[in-house]
């Protein structure tokens, strides 16, 4: 437990490192300040912030103070973190190869049959890159036992019978919670003639196993016994990383379920243990950047100013902090990403030559991204024209003048060797068909059998011609190409690999969004090199006016992937995978993300727009509807998908009668996040619209039981028009929550200190509870989303005012689930009065469909139902006609009231439809 005065200790990351703690320069006398999260209910989340002051009196916080130790090492942006004791220890891995967790190699170790893996985690699950959890491997010296990895959302279990090749079963992890409990078995010989693996989670290394898969093939296998030592996280897995996270416990058994032979617990050891004794007997050491720590990090940010203060004395010297989370510095001086082609493209291996061609206005050429190409020389032609590719600024349209034909060239640079492949791509349009068949694209190329290639295309069909140097004929190829690579973007890419002495050449046409057409074949000779590209010799002609071209690329490879998904701008790529996706592209953007439903794409999104980087993130967080936050643990963002928020179980139960736990409520009845009429416009598509026509907070005059008219209208990146109407209808179903209002929820840790545990597991987006409310407020526990909170760290005081939301709207149905798998009726009141004692109800249908009977479903008996804000218990109703008789037990919330005829009657839990 959090003894008080709180250890609330401040470490600042001066350039070149490592952490240093600067908690005793913090002043005792002025409390730290952590601002989380959004600051309603409905905005959207901004820069974390933490304000502190610093004793000043030597200088060592001025950053050009050259007596400072920290002279040239702090300024704008420095690092900076706070913490707090946590309720145990843990090893702390930064997912580098400098820091593990290891015990020397014995018999004990050396399993050659079944093996039972287990490790109690708090990671990152959805990570692309791999990440080493436990083993006995090192490849280097060809000593491969046993593994255990995560990656991208999967397990994987690794084992060599060699110590030289290894064998591996991957399972997909199911939604877990962010700290959760792995294990992988190992049954080398089933019985059957096989081995069989499985795979199980847990919420922690005791409770109970839940399997979510096995695997199952003929032949029997077993375990290599090397010399490797037994690691936390192993280094040497094919390069993989160790895990970047905290690994509480682990436990290797020798045999399902069977004897452990090591079982490293660092929960109890003491910050910064470096050797320890596990019950096992074996000894373990922790090295390098791994380290054993207690801490639980409240705020990571960066420091932009250090403001030098003092008073009138002079004695007085002090820096009043304010630092800010991450999304600060994103949020400023970021010009919008470039197009998705010309982001993809300079990535591709093998590029030799690219000119985007996405020139302003002015233009007289195109330049090229890639150091030592030459601009490629368009005439002719009116420069950011075309718009329509979504994939694209604004591409040049052909315009001859006077007589005068549009003329194009682009100098390739040699590739470096004897090239065995090569590849020319490019995008355009023209909306008007020529009837007689013109050079769209012309490639000269040296040292190779076919001197010239002629990409031609008509209203008819489509040719391809290959001349060598004297102007024969080599290829010649007519292709049935229609009408319809006119009016829409089309990418071409013509393609050489050299096999012996034969050439293979091949050709596709592939319309945005469409599946390619290709042409191929192949002749006797070289494919040498592209010298050059661009159009026929004399000028393009003149009835090719109109035709946009763009992102002209030259590989020096036959294959390549540089176009894929860009080419479409991604449309209708999912948005976690968008997420994921520019993180990558990224390399200072350090993101992860929670998937709370695993087996379901998060919505689908529509073609990447240039915008800065937090746009297209926040893109993502319109459409998906999740929370875009910043990690409290390190500097970084994270992002909770909408399906991580559905049914939750309480992270944090606060009782209103307990000192310290929320005694300062304000509920409010208000409009301010009312909206009952809901239209989503697809950007660039259709629109859809919601509107609630029923109920107390529905589009229905006040003077019918509504409120009349809240509507609003939001503009999203969407996959489909489809989605419109859906996302619609989630919004509206969020803002008719007919409930109390909680803003705020103030918790006083130094009055509740048993509280500290769960507040500090408590991420935003998790749900929290408040039991025992007053009589003069609804019966049942308030249920709020955490979107915010400010912490207030003093010396003997400990705040946190939590920014909440109403929660029971993000409790969504379960097929065939007993309480969230039912549906209630349209309408339903009572047909008679009855006593606050009265065991049997009257109770009408009003909307033709009857409550079913005991006679019926007695499975779905019993259920709970709200009369007049009585919850009530229904153990069984008769009757096939309105009125039905409900058997009842009365006042389950505490209300106990005679209940009058015509009262309105509603299933106390109806299912929601989950977007």
């Amino acid at each position: 437990m959090t003894a008080f005065p709180l250890d609330r200790r401040t470490e600042i990351y001066p350039a070149g490192g490592p952490w240093t703690d600067i908690t005793n320069r913090v002043y005792e006398r002025d409390p730290i300040t952590i601002t989380r999260g959004a600051k309603g209910e409905t905005g959207k989340v901004g820069p974390g912030r933490a304000t502190l002051t610093l004793n000043n009196r030597d200088g060592r916080f001025s950053p050009r103070n050259p007596l400072s130790p920290y002279f040239g090492r702090i300024g704008r942006n420095t690092p900076i973190r706070v913490s707090v004791p946590g309720p145990e220890s843990y090893l702390s891995l930064d997912g580098t190869t400098a820091g593990v967790a290891s015990t020397p190699d014995v018999a004990a170790l050396d399993i050659t049959g079944d093996i039972d893996l287990r490790v109690e985690v708090t990671a990152d699950w959805t990570t692309p890159s791999a990440q080493t959890l436990i083993g006995k491997w090192t490849s280097a010296t060809a000593q491969r036992s046993y593994a255990l990895r995560l990656e991208n959302n999967t397990l994987v279990l690794y084992w060599s019978t060699d110590g030289v090749a290894n064998f591996f079963v991957q399972w997909r992890l199911p939604a877990l919670p962010r700290r959760a409990a792995l294990r992988a078995t190992l049954d080398v010989n089933n019985g059957a003639g096989g081995w069989t693996a499985a795979a199980y989670w847990a919420t922690s290394l005791d409770s109970a196993w839940t399997g979510f898969g096995t695997y199952t093939t003929t032949g029997t296998t077993s375990i290599y016994a090397g010399t490797a030592p037994l690691q936390i996280a192993p280094v040497a897995i094919n390069g993989h990383a160790p895990v970047q996270g905290l690994i509480h416990r682990a436990e290797v058994r020798s045999g399902i379920g069977g004897a452990v032979v090591a079982r490293p617990d660092f929960r109890a050891l003491a910050e910064g243990a470096v050797s320890f004794t596990d019950s096992a007997s074996r000894a373990w050491s922790v090295t390098g950047t791994a380290r054993v720590s207690n801490r639980a990090y409240r705020f990571v940010g960066e420091v932009a100013t250090w403001p030098t203060k003092w008073d009138a004395s002079g004695r007085d010297v002090y820096v009043p902090i304010e630092a800010s989370g991450i999304l600060r510095r994103l949020g400023q001086g970021r010009k919008p990403l470039a197009s998705t082609l010309r982001r993809s493209i300079p990535r591709a291996a093998s590029l030799l030559a690219y000119w985007p061609m996405e020139e302003g206005a002015a233009a007289t050429a195109a330049s090229s991204p890639l150091v030592g190409v030459r601009p490629l020389q368009l005439t002719r032609a009116t420069w950011a024209s075309a718009s329509t590719l979504a994939s694209s600024d604004p591409l040049p349209v052909l315009a001859s003048e006077g007589g005068a034909l549009a003329q194009m060239t682009g100098s390739v640079p040699a590739p470096t060797g004897s090239p065995t492949g090569w590849r020319v791509q490019w995008v355009y349009r023209l909306d008007s068909p020529n009837s007689v068949m013109y050079t769209f694209m012309r490639i000269a190329c040296a040292g190779a059998t076919i001197a010239e290639w002629f990409i031609q295309q008509s209203s008819t069909g489509s040719r391809i011609l290959g001349r060598d140097a004297a102007g024969a004929d080599i290829v010649t190829a007519n292709i049935g190409t229609g009408l319809d690579l006119y009016t829409q973007w089309n990418s071409v890419w013509l393609q050489l690999e050299q096999v012996g002495t034969t050439v293979q050449w091949d050709i596709y046409w592939q319309d945005v969004g469409g599946t390619p057409g290709h042409f191929g074949s192949s002749y006797s000779g070289t494919i040498g090199r592209v010298r050059t590209v661009g159009g026929p010799e004399g000028g393009y002609a003149a009835a090719l006016d109109g035709m946009a071209i763009g992102h002209i690329s030259v590989f020096g490879a036959s294959t390549t992937a540089a176009f894929a998904g860009a080419l479409t701008a991604y449309d209708g790529e999912s948005a976690i995978n968008r997420m994921g996706r520019l993180a990558a592209e990224e390399p200072m953007l350090p993101l992860t993300w929670t998937d709370g439903d695993a087996t379901t794409a998060s919505e689908a999104m529509g073609p990447q727009r240039p915008a800065e980087l937090l746009v297209l993130l926040e893109d993502c967080e319109a459409t998906d509807g999740g929370l875009l936050l910043e990690r409290r643990d390190r500097l970084a963002l994270h992002y909770r998908d909408r399906t991580s928020l559905y049914n939750q179980p309480p992270g944090l139960i606060l009782s209103y009668t307990a000192p310290g736990e929320s005694r300062e409520l304000e509920p409010v009845e208000d409009d301010q996040a009312t909206r009952n009429d809901v239209t989503v416009e697809r950007q660039g598509g259709g629109s859809g619209r919601v509107e609630i026509t029923s109920g107390p907070l529905s589009t229905l005059p006040p003077e019918q039981g509504g409120v009349g008219v809240y509507d609003t209208s939001v503009s999203l990146s969407l996959g489909s028009d489809d989605q419109a109407p859906q996302i619609a209808g989630w919004l509206a179903h969020l803002g008719t929550v007919d409930e109390p209002r909680y803003p705020s929820v103030r918790v006083m840790l130094h009055a509740a200190p048993r509280l500290i545990p769960a507040v500090l597991g408590l991420e935003l987006g998790d749900v929290l509870r408040i039991d025992d409310l007053p009589h003069w407020l609804p019966p049942e526990p308030a249920l709020l989303l955490a979107r915010g909170q400010t912490e207030t760290l003093g010396r003997y005081t400990w705040d946190v005012v939590f920014t909440t939301a109403p929660g029971r709207p993000w409790t969504v149905g379960v097929y065939d689930d007993a309480v969230r798998g039912r549906y209630d009726t349209g309408g339903s009141q009572l047909a008679a009065a009855a006593s606050s004692t009265a065991p049997t109800l009257s109770v009408a249908y009003t909307d033709g469909t009857r409550w079913v009977t005991t006679a019926s479903h007695p499975s779905s008996f019993p259920f709970d139902a709200v009369v007049g804000g009585e919850r009530v218990t229904v153990t069984g109703i008769t009757g096939t006609t309105s009125p039905q008789t409900w058997t009842v037990t009365r006042s389950v919330n505490g209300i106990v009231k005679t209940q009058s005829s015509g009262t309105d009657v509603r299933l106390a839990d109806p299912t929601v439809y989950a977007l």
